[in-house]
């Protein structure tokens, strides 16, 4: 917990336009992170009840034209 004090502390320090790359690459690094977890949980078939329910929505004509 130290750790992330000592962070904490490191970015109420920085400038505002440090701040403002810092804050860009963190929403980057979360995206990435994202990313690649839905990636691994496609690939473990964890998302395959959605094409299940997405196929059986098609077959009783429950889907809609966006």
């Amino acid at each position: 917990m130290a750790q992330v004090e000592h962070i904490q502390a490191e970015i109420e320090a920085l400038s505002e336009r440090d701040f403002a790359r810092l804050r860009k690459w963190l929403v980057e690094k979360d995206w990435q992170r994202w990313d690649e977890q839905l990636e691994a949980d496609v690939a473990a078939g964890k998302l395959d009840f959605l094409l299940e329910e997405a196929g059986a929505a098609k077959a009783q004509g429950k889907l809609q034209d966006m």
